[in-house]
């Protein structure tokens, strides 16, 4: 993957005289050329409102707009282009989810079933919702190595469970979450399913009806694309049954002042003027990753975190937490009498970027007893060389604060 990292523009500087070391990818990945000449050509050709113009520059810009939803369609394997709905993140497709099918479908004494390593954008919209409507959250479990128990899974699963929200991967801990076995328990018992593939989307293909859901959403700025798109699929019947989640613009058919009626699928979930540029860069940011493929992809990660792994794990006084067998490019760590922000400013101060803190997963920390972990987490363009400078890094780490 040497060559592919040549096409990050950003990872080519300086950080306090020293190389980038970029390792905080699980909160967003640095940008290939593709991408950003994706966007900077169509703000300085095709800039024009869509769906809306006549005139050449409108009908451009929807083309691209549009083609980009056919590029998404076919990377996730859905069954149409109604089923892509552009958002601003995943965070916003999960809100739309609990908004527009939950408050219509979920009631008091109802339940709705997540686990214990959610993001904090796959609880809190059910948290919202659940106090709307009297529904009853409920958790499922994890060990200590970060692993979704099973059974406590499926105890939990019954017939007042309306919907299950899980994680692909975690993005504390790293761990990879069967996701296909759990949708079909879930569907065995009548839930509907909503799958957060932020984290898995850039490491993994994703096939959504091999996984059988009835929801997924991923963002953009994890897959090499630009920050403020995402996207929410859904299955086309279920969409289609669901009431819009905002209102105006692009999202209706006709206004009266007595009545308005809603646009066709996916326009009724696209209210008001999207980030057009957005779809652009995204496309092509999936086509940048198709080039490479997921396999060669995979076996790079997964060569490379084992080799983090054990290059971690030898600097003296770190603890790895997340240990689960199955693991894809988080490294979450805690050094002996050290606090984690310590650790990334001193690592920070050696050219090397990464993510200290809860990450977003508060209830995560509070399952380990921990406030915070250090987080390396990996992509396509970092290297043995990446960790070899986060390990002299962490040592330098414990002779400042030793």
């Amino acid at each position: 993957m040497t060559h592919v990292r040549a096409e990050f523009p950003a990872l080519d500087q300086l950080v306090h005289g020293k190389p980038l070391v970029y390792l905080d990818n699980a909160a967003t990945t640095q940008k290939p050329r593709v991408v950003i000449e994706a966007e900077r050509h169509y703000y300085e050709h095709d800039n024009a409102n869509i769906h809306r113009g006549v005139h050449t520059l409108s009908e451009r810009a929807t083309a691209q707009y549009e083609q980009a939803r056919e590029v998404v369609r076919e990377f996730i394997n859905a069954g149409s282009v109604k089923e892509v709905i552009f958002t601003r993140n995943a965070t916003e497709g999960i809100n739309l989810v609990a908004r527009a099918w939950g408050d219509a479908n979920v009631g008091a004494g109802d339940e709705v079933l997540i686990t214990a390593m959610e993001h904090h954008s796959n609880i809190v919209p059910w948290q919202q919702l659940c106090g709307r409507t009297g529904a009853v959250l409920k958790v499922a479990p994890i060990d200590d190595r970060g692993v979704l128990i099973h059974d406590e899974f499926v105890k939990l699963l019954g017939p007042k469970t309306k919907m299950v929200a899980i994680t692909a991967l975690s993005n504390a801990l790293g761990t990879v979450v069967p996701v296909a076995q759990l949708t079909a328990l879930a569907k065995a018992a009548g839930a509907m399913v909503l799958i957060d593939g932020s984290q898995s989307a850039y490491h993994f293909a994703t096939d959504v009806r091999k996984i059988g859901a009835d929801f997924f959403v991923f963002t953009g700025h994890k897959l090499y694309g630009p920050t403020g798109i995402g996207v929410l699929w859904g299955r086309e019947a279920v969409l289609d049954a669901m009431p819009p989640f905002l209102g105006g613009g692009d999202m209706i058919r006709s206004v009266t002042f007595a009545k308005t009626t809603w646009n066709d699928l996916p326009y009724k979930f696209e209210a008001g003027t999207p980030h057009i540029a957005g779809p652009i860069g995204l496309a092509a940011a999936i086509r940048f990753v198709q080039g490479i493929g997921f396999d060669a992809i995979h076996a790079h990660e997964s060569a490379l975190l084992k080799y983090a792994t054990d290059a971690v794990q030898a600097v003296k006084g770190v603890t790895i937490i997340g240990t689960a067998p199955e693991k894809a490019s988080v490294l979450s760590f805690v050094m002996d009498g050290i606090h984690p922000h310590d650790i990334g400013t001193i690592v920070d101060r050696e050219g090397v970027a990464i993510r200290t803190g809860h990450h977003c997963a508060q209830p995560v920390m509070d399952r380990f007893g921990i406030p915070a972990t250090a987080r390396a987490s990996l992509a396509l363009y970092n290297t043995k060389e990446d960790v070899d400078a986060l390990s002299r890094a962490l040592t330098r780490v414990q002779e400042v604060m030793g």
